[in-house]
């Protein structure tokens, strides 16, 4: 079956958007399932924060970094579900590009890019709109002088009441969920080595190891890297390790003895509840065969067979506000290795 091209792909094919040839591209929130020939595949630089989609650029032999470094002939937004990121994203990339320079933004509906192009609008002439496959691609001139409502794009940490170090376009930057309070507020006191699936910005992490003191040492496993930076701010404990990876296929140098997880449901705006089946599932691999798994979710989410498919044992700790928080034993991974 035929692919749609890529929004970049139709506007450079049919000459509606120009592109600077030769020039080096940065591509920022680069996807590792999209198509960047057309826009000169041997000069660009991607640049993604989310290890599963890093790793995917990677093998396709893609040049891929954390941050953009240098200065670069155009650039291309793609954006993400959190609009004051990916303004932020679209401020790096007027930042690094030089002027004269073409500046794209790509995405769908329902990913927010209608509000993108209007707020980007308000600031300064877009050139170009391209609309196919319930999306849309704008793209810009970077002026000489960039206004200066640009740089109230960039989205700068900061701090919840609690004092812990967030930003925009984290999960629950202003603070931790219910789901978190309720998981740290009801968790039985932990021993031995311990693990934080998709650990975020440090919350779970950094309130068990202030209260627990039988915890030996606790890693938080995150796929996001400005997560995991604000969580190597927030939890200041040495029994702390840092593990920039995707939670679903980590491999631990040993097996732990307690997992717990507050794990994400969305891809996108979407609700994709394969994600939290995929950590149950990574949960029970990793943990010992006397192993305890501790995860909350919205009570909604379909996870009772998905439990019970990977551990011989469970229940139902607390049913609180929209919230499940359930306790897991005897992980039949462990049985089977």
């Amino acid at each position: 079956m035929l692919m749609t091209p890529d929004r970049w792909t139709l506007a450079l094919e049919n000459g509606d958007m120009a592109w600077p040839a030769g020039a080096r591209v940065l591509v920022l929130r680069a996807r590792g399932a999209s198509d960047f020939s057309a826009l000169g595949a041997a000069q660009i630089q991607a640049v993604q924060g989310f290890a599963p989609e890093h790793d995917r650029l990677a093998v396709r032999g893609i040049e891929v970094d954390i941050a953009p470094e240098g200065s670069f002939g155009a650039a291309l937004v793609q954006i993400v579900k959190s609009k004051g990121e990916t303004l932020s994203l679209v401020a790096e990339a007027l930042a690094h590009v030089e002027p004269g320079g073409v500046i794209a933004v790509d995405g769908q509906k329902d990913e927010g890019i209608e509000s993108i192009l209007k707020a980007v609008k308000t600031v300064m002439p877009v050139d170009g709109v391209l609309s196919k496959a319930h999306g849309k691609l704008f793209w810009l001139t970077r002026p000489d002088r960039l206004p200066d409502a640009v740089a109230d794009w960039v989205a700068e940490p900061g701090e919840t009441d609690e004092g812990f170090v967030t930003a925009p376009g984290m999960f629950s930057p202003d603070g931790p969920d219910q789901g978190s309070e309720l998981l740290v507020a009801l968790v039985p006191q932990l021993k031995g080595r311990v693990a934080d699936l998709g650990a975020g910005w440090g919350y779970l992490s950094a309130v068990l190891l202030e209260e627990q003191a039988g915890i030996d040492s606790l890693d938080l496993i995150e796929a996001e890297w400005s997560a995991l930076e604000a969580a190597r701010i927030n939890v200041a404990d040495e029994r702390a390790r840092f593990f920039w990876a995707d939670a679903t296929s980590f491999e631990p140098d040993a097996k732990y003895d307690a997992i717990i997880s507050n794990p994400p449901f969305h891809a996108g705006r979407a609700a994709d509840v394969s994600l939290g089946q995929a950590f149950i599932a990574s949960a029970a691999r990793m943990l010992k065969p006397s192993g305890q798994f501790f995860m909350v979710a919205n009570r909604h989410l379909p996870y009772e067979t998905t439990l019970k498919a990977h551990f011989g044992t469970g229940s139902l700790l607390a049913e609180i506000a929209g919230y499940k928080l359930y306790q897991a034993g005897k992980p039949k991974s462990a049985r089977r290795g």
